[in-house]
């Protein structure tokens, strides 16, 4: 069964399923503890700017210290402070370890050049770093943290074809999934933008215990250094996903 627009349909999964629609989804985050919002990242922020306030957090988040344990969740929370521009920035082992990667990602591609000297992971504008959106996707739906999942599709998560609302609720019947990285292919370009594709396998276990995997790839794409692109144009977003089912 193919599946695009979206991770997993409907029929087999209850996650995101195809149909665009128009996205509500939820303010960006600043720290915060774990009783505080999942949002998704500013769409254009300047290197400068904090992060607004945001709305409540939902129900049975997974904070990074129980993903990960409490010592290498706060590595991690450092990593984020020592890049991060913002004033508040949600670098806190009570958020989702994908929403504290979320924001190194973020702060990295506004370093743009000087991004390998303080530090940054890897090279945000290359292949390794669009694998890593879709590893961060799978980690933030597994630590419930839906609305940093659904801020890594393009369009503030308008790609995914789902509104927030039916993005988050479309999880509820699953337990966990965990995804199998391929090698990414060329980077390409178009029109302005450019594109690349990295092949998953994905396994998933709903709440009553059936198992189900799916194999397929995910496209990304982002801006190619055009005049006037935002820093958040110029990040690797989700933009379609080619999914069946396989025994």
């Amino acid at each position: 069964m193919l599946i695009r627009s979206g991770i997993l349909v409907a029929l087999m999964l209850p996650l995101a399923a195809c149909g665009p629609t128009s996205p509500s989804g939820p303010a960006p985050a600043e720290d915060r503890t774990a009783t505080a919002s999942d949002p998704e990242i500013p769409t254009a922020p300047a290197a400068t700017d904090p992060a607004p306030a945001a709305p409540a957090a939902p129900v049975g988040l997974i904070a990074c210290a129980t993903q990960i344990g409490v010592g290498p969740a706060r590595t991690l929370a450092d990593q984020c402070r020592q890049v991060s521009p913002a004033t508040r920035p949600p670098c806190h082992i009570a958020n989702s370890c994908a929403l504290i990667r979320d924001e190194i990602a973020r702060s990295c591609s506004l370093l743009g050049p000087d991004a390998a000297a303080a530090g940054c992971p890897v090279d945000p504008g290359g292949a390794q770093a669009a694998t890593d959106v879709v590893s961060r996707y799978y980690e933030a739906l597994n630590a419930r943290d839906y609305a940093t999942a659904y801020s890594q599709w393009r369009g503030d998560g308008e790609a995914s074809g789902k509104s927030y609302a039916d993005f988050s609720a479309g999880f509820a019947a699953t337990r966990s999934t965990s995804v199998t990285l391929g090698r990414p292919g060329e980077i390409e370009g178009a029109a302005g933008s450019l594109y690349v594709t990295v092949p998953v396998t994905v396994d998933a276990v709903l709440n009553d215990g059936t198992r189900q995997r799916f194999v397929g790839e995910y496209s990304l794409r982002r801006v190619n250094g055009v005049d006037g692109a935002t820093p958040e144009q110029l990040r690797w977003k989700l933009a379609s996903a080619s999914l069946r089912a396989s025994s």
